[in-house]
Formats: C-alpha cells, structure tokens, sequence
C-alpha cells in the first residue's frame, strides 16, 4: 500500500471515531445496596454497551477538597470495597471505554460547591484533589455536576455563573496537562439554563455536556405530565414554543446559544414519574393530580419509579397504556395511578433525534433501571441495547420491537397483560407532600420551605436539624447582617450527615433524634 493510500486511510478513520456517537452511562453507586432484583453491582455492568461510564457521585469537604461520600464502598482502607478501581478495571473488558468520576448531585446541593467555586485557593485544592484521585484509581475523567449555579442554596448567587466559567476554565487549564476529559450534567430548559450558565464561554472548557432532559414535569406539579417529552404533545396546544418542557426545544436552546452540537449529548431517563390522579375518570396528560403516585420495590420513592420495577408491573397487573403520538413517550393508567415512562420505542425515537441533529450522543440516567437481568423483554438491558442499535446504524433506521408492551395512537388504550378490564382496586402507594426525586438522583425536587416549628441561624453553612434526621439547614446572610434559614429533607431512606456534610445512607451516620 503506497503512503498516500495509507494516510487516506488513517485520515477516514479517524472522521469515523470523531463521529462516533457517544453514550455516556451514568451509574449509581447506591443500587449495590438494594435487594433482590434491583442490587446492582459493578459486576452487572456490561461494558460493551456504553461509550462512557460514569460513577456517581463523589463530594467535596469545607476545603474544597474532592472525597468519597462512601469510603467503604469506593475505597480499599480497611477492607473497604475498592469499587474505584473495580469498575475501572472494566476497562479491561473494553479498551475503548472511557471512564469518568462524576462529583456533586442533587444531594450535595449548590452552597458547598458556590462557596468553593468563589475562592481561588478552595477551587486550586479542588482541581489538585481531583487530578490525584481521578490519577490515583485509574479514571479517565471529571464530571461536574453541580446542582446548580444560582440556585436552590446558593450562597453566592449569581456571581455563581462566572465563577463556574473560571473554575472549568482553571480546570482546563490543569486537565489538559495530563489529558483528561471534562464533562458536566447541567440544566436543559431556558428557565433553568438561563439562570445558570454563561452558555458560550462553558462550551469553550468542556468536552462533553449532558443535557438534563428529564424531571420536565412530575409529581410536584399540580398536573401530570410526561418525564421527557420528545416534542409539543397532548395539553401544549396552546403553550408557545419557547415555553416548551420538551427535549427538543432544550437542545434548540443551547445550541442557538452557540453551544457546539458536536460537545451535547441528551438525557434519556431509564426511570418514571409517578402521580396520583384527582380523579379516575380524568387521566390525559395535564390531568389533575395531588401528590407522588406509587413507588418501586428497589428504588422506593414515591413519584419515582425505576423501568425495570415498572416493567415488571405491566407484567404482574392490569395497566392501560397509551401512547401520545406527538410528545412520542407513552404514560400508562391504572384507576388513580398514573404513570410518565420511557420504554424501547421512545428512547429509540430520541436516540434518533440525537443523530439527526448531529449531536454527540446521549447519556442515560441511569443504567441500573434498566431491565438488566431481562425479565421483562427476551434480552438483558433492552433499553440500553436499543439505544446502542439505534445510534449505530448509519442511517438511523433500526426498528425495534423489544420490550414489554407496545405502543399506539394518542388515546389508544393498551391494556396489560391480556385483560381488556381496567383494575378495579384502589391505589394502596403512600402520598406525601414532598416532590422529592429518586435517591442521590440528579432530580428536580419542589422549593425548599422553613417548617413552622423554626429554626434559628447564629452563621452561614449547612446545619442538622435537631428534630429530624432526615433533614437539614442551609443558612444564608442577608444584606443586612440577619441569616435566614432554608430547610432541605434527604432523600428517602438517607439522613443528614454532619460529618460529610451531604445526605448519607442511615447505617453510616450517628443520629440520636
């Protein structure tokens, strides 16, 4: 082969890697705990599957400095677990996989991170911390997944949004010494991203970003609503375009705000919102509801509920399942239970929006709801598998038809699993109050709200409630000198840590209330 033919070759091959699609999976750590079907370990992980894999989550201390939220699972000291180095020796399996330790989350809130960002020495301990830990255990990147700038406790407001750009900016800078990827989870919507990001100046620092297109609505609403419509769907008719919750116009945003598409990947959620409906009788989308609907025998959270559990429902009982033909998302009715999910044909539908629109790829939140063990469809992962089918094919014109149920015309009920009568029994699941998310998820959860029992703020910073363990304080100083405080619950099953200061599974705190 002559030397000419040859660079042609090496030149087409690499075209083909810069447009590979990415598919960047997220992985939460805490399902090693569950029971039953829904444990999932680092050994059910496939490797093939994924472009990227990200472990989630670690946190930063008082000083900034990047540490384990769960030693024992992460680490090896004291006979710990060492899943660090357990998960990315699945490199092994793939060398072409990439992996990434993500830092932040919902559960560790915004003030930690707005304090650290604002201080040149707190952001120089971050960054040197990361690179050790990141160089340590053998990964291949940082995913920051602050949530978010200027917003929810955030100490310094505003001023959150440029000291984001310096902190990517500064970690850039020290990355790029030793060829590492930067990447960050943000906020989808123009109402969420506008109060956030310095869209332009972030595009220039990151390699990836992972759009959010999820939590569009949910059970802390006063309506249903689907989790991650595609596109205008039924209830939009007379919403204005700019105003959609749709993934489609959130990814028509950050592009038109000079993100390069060739850096975004979208959301796919492997999870569903769950409501409880006002009525049974009234049960389209942006029906009245009052409240968290059912919840999942692993994930166990009302208004949450992971595809895997709910596949298994759509087995085990009588569903109506209807498809909204515009939205391209189905939702399913069970007397006053309804249901915003994600099945085979509407991930497939938004991997090929992806393609079509030249964009990365897409992440998944996250991969252990997906049906790993196959009990509901002929294969493992099935969601995950079609994604991957979909974004391989040249052409972006793979039909799948994997999966527990089909789908319909708008307002075409399929009943589940061959009856052709609704059940007829109330709904047993708990509703509270709260619209909290799934646990240590990247969620959106209702405002913050003071209880009226009170509490007094004598500094800023991030207090226990001496009342409950389950909750916290954030307290932030006002113009005039005063505190004023905001009340936060974990999410289910975690307490509040004092220790790490970030919610934490209950076995590992100390808690005498």
């Amino acid at each position: 082969m002559s030397v000419f033919r040859i660079v042609i070759v090496l030149v087409f091959v690499g075209v083909v890697s810069a447009n590979e699609k990415k598919i960047v999976c997220y992985y939460g750590t805490w399902a090693t705990y569950r029971s039953g079907n829904g444990k999932f370990d680092v050994g059910n992980i496939n490797p093939d599957l994924c472009t990227h894999l990200v472990y989630t989550f670690v946190g930063i201390n008082s000083q900034g400095n990047v540490v384990s939220l769960d030693p024992y699972l992460d680490l090896p000291d004291n006979w710990g677990r060492d899943n660090f180095r357990i998960f990315n020796a699945l490199k092994q399996k793939n060398t072409k996989l990439k992996t990434i330790l993500a830092v932040g989350g919902w559960n560790e809130a915004s003030a930690k991170y707005s304090i650290m960002a604002a201080s040149s020495a707190l952001r120089k301990n971050f960054i040197s911390s990361a690179i050790k830990m990141i160089m340590t255990y053998g990964f291949d990147g940082l995913d920051i997944d602050w949530e978010y700038p200027n917003r929810r406790d955030s100490v310094n407001g505003k001023a959150d949004i440029e000291n984001f750009t310096k902190l990517l900016k500064e970690l850039r800078t020290e990355f790029d010494k030793y060829g590492l990827l930067l990447s960050a989870a943000v906020a989808s919507t123009r109402d969420t991203a506008s109060l956030s990001y310095d869209i332009p100046s972030i595009g220039q620092y990151l390699d990836l970003v992972g759009l959010m297109t999820y939590d569009m609505y949910g059970p802390w609403d006063t309506v249903t609503g689907h989790n991650s419509p595609l596109h205008k769907g039924e209830g939009d008719e007379h919403v204005a375009r700019e105003n959609l919750n749709t993934v489609d116009v959130a990814v028509e945003y950050w592009l038109s705000q000079g993100f390069p598409p060739e850096k975004l990947v979208i959301g796919l959620p492997f999870y569903g919102h769950t409501f409880t409906l006002t009525n049974p009788n009234i049960y389209s989308v942006r029906a009245p509801s009052f409240g968290p609907g059912i919840s999942g025998p692993y994930t166990a959270t009302s208004g949450n509920i992971g595809y895997n559990e709910f596949c298994s429902l759509l087995r085990e009982q009588e569903w109506n399942i209807y498809f909204d033909s515009l939205a391209k998302v189905p939702y399913a009715v069970q007397n006053r239970n309804w249901v915003s999910y994600d099945d085979v044909n509407s991930l497939t539908a938004k991997a090929k929006y992806a393609f079509s629109m030249n964009l990365a790829g897409v992440m998944i939140w996250s991969i252990e709801t997906d049906d790993f063990h196959g009990l509901c469809s002929n294969e493992t992962f099935p969601l995950l598998r079609a994604v991957k089918r979909t974004l391989s094919s040249s052409n972006s014109t793979i039909s799948t038809t994997t999966g527990p149920v089909s789908t319909s015309t708008t307002n075409s009920p399929i009943t589940t699993p061959t009856s052709t009568t609704q059940h007829s029994t109330s709904s047993t699941s708990s509703v509270t109050s709260s619209g909290s998310s799934s646990t240590i998820s990247t969620a959106t959860t209702s405002a913050p709200s003071t209880p009226t029992t009170g509490f007094t703020c004598e500094s800023a910073g991030m207090f226990p409630n001496p009342k409950d363990c389950g909750s916290f304080y954030v307290c932030i100083q006002n113009l005039d000198g005063s505190f004023l405080p905001h009340y936060f619950t974990c999410p289910a099953n975690l307490y509040w840590d004092e220790n790490k200061m970030s919610c934490n599974y209950r076995y590992a705190v100390s808690c005498s209330v």
